[in-house]
């Protein structure tokens, strides 16, 4: 076998080009790293040059809908601070689960990570995920509320002790 340090590039089709580069860069703050007008794509580096690419690719008249799911890694203070900022966005932030609404990230207990998800221009999924420092707990079975991760006992990384 061939050990796998991670994901580096991964792909979306879109309805308008125009619109989803927007959207990722000026929403997502990602930086277009190539542009392919003949071929209408563009790729995007995330987390900075070299470390992983996005390539979105405009689908003229595509044969199915298709909605595909992209995780983006980011600290747990910015998970808890994008709830509000893509709601000035006009995004609904959502469980990732049964698509409800939510006011803070959820958290998957048997991982443990934070995450908070909501859709692209063109409906696909995207979240953004924070690893949690403290031990998975797989008898927590489905998602909870960051407010309730942290009553379960298990204390959250920015709380104060001392």
């Amino acid at each position: 076998m061939i050990p796998v340090g991670g994901l580096y590039e991964t792909h979306l089709t879109v309805k308008n080009l125009a619109r989803s580069i927007e959207f990722y860069s000026n929403r997502l703050g990602f930086e277009l790293a190539h542009l392919l007008p003949e071929e209408a794509g563009a790729f995007f580096w995330i987390g900075g040059r070299e470390r992983s690419m996005l390539g979105l690719w405009a689908m003229r008249r595509p044969p199915v809908r298709v909605q595909l799911h992209i995780a983006f890694s980011v600290t747990l203070e910015d998970a808890i601070k994008a709830v509000e900022l893509l709601r000035s966005w006009g995004i609904v932030p959502r469980d990732g689960d049964s698509g409800a609404e939510i006011f803070e990230p959820v958290v998957r207990p048997w991982m443990p990570a934070a995450s908070v998800y909501f859709s692209d221009p063109d409906g696909h999924s995207l979240e953004y995920i924070a690893i949690l420092p403290q031990k998975p707990r797989p008898e927590l079975s489905g998602i909870m509320p960051l407010s309730e991760w942290v009553v379960t006992g298990v204390p959250p990384p920015f709380a104060r002790t001392g």
